[in-house]
């Protein structure tokens, strides 16, 4: 079955969708907003929601709304309000320590009965790194590395309880078998950890594992650890291609293809007809500020565009930078693909950012995510509503239909954790594994 998971922003993820009369800016800052979208994805039987972050002021907040709550509160309040959707949050490993994010994933994932996942980012913004005591940011190459160990830290402090270490014998008054439960003693180049972690072993094990960096660092990175990735493509072309080279990579990690999964994003833009698709997507579009999207788009490149006339081409900015490469690749191929002026492609990111946006009706959706899905270039799709609530409801209630219709989505939830959602398994204890039959 194709999975779905519907990436949560406060009004929607067109940069305008704060200022179109579907939305309401004050209500994306009750808690209430957001309990109403995930109950709305529960209802669609969706895998999961994601909520990203950033621990910096996003954009240009002067032209676009900012209502970001640090993910993993909300989601702990989400929990409460739902029964099996799937609560994603992105944490940084630039930013964080391995304890505290070991102890705060696995706090979500008891509380929400195993739904929780961690979307793990290295922070590419140099805004980021200033509000942490650093002058700059990290190389992109530095931080993977300390990715990579962040990881593995978080994975042993998981594993530090045994699954049956809470014996609870009230008879004898023993709460703990403490022969289950390890300190881990961690000693490498990044951190000093000596564990055990102060909160059982979680529901699932481990919280589902997910992983959003294209470049090769990035896919070599989500190749060992990795359990879904959430990826930008432009064409089925380069969707079949980054599929293909990612699940071609598991294997010297002694990981199998169905390890993974690929969930392109997609921004559906949906009408009664085709025409009606595109009129929306014109109406959203009417409403950009373009000094808001230069800034956006400065930021991407690394490289001030602002100075540039709005219909001419792109400046050359060169082929490389220390932010985020994957996007940066995406977003210059585009514009020198097709020949794109700055405004121009100001109006194609400012639906997803660097992610696909489709204008059509419902059939015309499902058509395209399941070609893609049957063409095997994704297993499901990261959707990425342009306004919300709305946005999510019309897609819920026209697109999910169509494709249930086609048996290639769920009915009804088989599982009860988001492992279960993804068909991933839950991991054994590696302590476990190293001791005697």
């Amino acid at each position: 079955m194709m999975h779905l998971n519907a990436f949560v922003m406060p009004n929607g993820h067109h940069e305008a969708a704060w200022r179109h009369p579907s939305t309401d800016p004050h209500r994306a800052r009750t808690l209430q907003h957001y309990v109403d979208i995930a109950r709305t994805a529960e209802r669609g039987r969706l895998d999961s929601i994601f909520l990203a972050d950033g621990v910096a002021l996003w954009g240009n907040v002067k032209h676009n709304s900012h209502s970001h709550f640090e993910p993993l509160t909300l989601l702990s309040a989400l929990a409460a309000s739902t029964v099996h959707i799937g609560l994603i949050a992105t944490a940084s490993t630039t930013y964080n320590e391995p304890y505290h994010l070991a102890r705060k994933f696995a706090s979500l994932d008891h509380l929400s009965g195993g739904r929780a996942g961690w979307n793990i980012v290295t922070s590419a913004g140099i805004d980021e790194a200033r509000n942490f005591n650093l002058a700059k940011r990290p190389s992109h190459d530095a931080r993977y590395d300390r990715a990579e160990e962040f990881v593995e830290v978080v994975k042993k402090l998981w594993d530090s309880w045994d699954d049956d270490a809470a014996v609870v014998d009230r008879p004898s008054g023993v709460y703990a078998d403490t022969g289950r439960i390890r300190a881990i003693a961690h000693d490498g180049p990044h951190f000093q950890v000596q564990g055990p972690l102060n909160i059982e072993r979680p529901v699932q094990g481990h919280p589902l594992l997910v992983q959003a960096g294209s470049s090769e660092t990035g896919k070599e990175y989500a190749a060992r650890h990795a359990e879904a990735v959430f990826t930008a493509q432009q064409t089925f072309a380069d969707g079949k291609a980054f599929y293909d080279d990612v699940k071609g990579r598991l294997a010297k990690y002694g990981r199998t293809p169905d390890e993974i999964k690929i969930l392109p994003g997609i921004s559906p833009i949906l009408g009664r007809t085709e025409a009606e698709a595109r009129a929306r997507e014109a109406e959203l579009n009417a409403l950009i500020i373009p000094d808001y999207g230069l800034r956006q788009l400065s930021k991407m490149l690394d490289h001030d565009v602002t100075r540039y006339p709005l219909d001419g081409p792109l400046p050359d900015v060169g082929s490389f930078t220390e932010g985020g490469q994957s996007r940066f690749d995406l977003v210059v191929g585009l514009a020198r693909r097709e020949d794109l002026t700055i405004r121009q492609l100001l109006e194609r990111l400012a639906g997803g950012r660097g992610h696909r946006v489709f204008a059509g009706t419902p059939v015309q959706v499902a058509d395209e995510l399941e070609a893609w899905y049957r063409g095997g270039a994704a297993d499901g799709f990261n959707v990425m509503p342009p306004t919300l609530p709305g946005g999510l409801d019309d897609f819920v209630d026209l697109v999910v239909p169509e494709l249930q219709r086609r048996g290639l989505f769920r009915t009804e939830y088989s599982g009860t954790t988001l492992r279960e959602h993804y068909g991933l398994a839950r991991p054994v204890n590696r302590n476990r594994v190293k001791e005697p039959a």
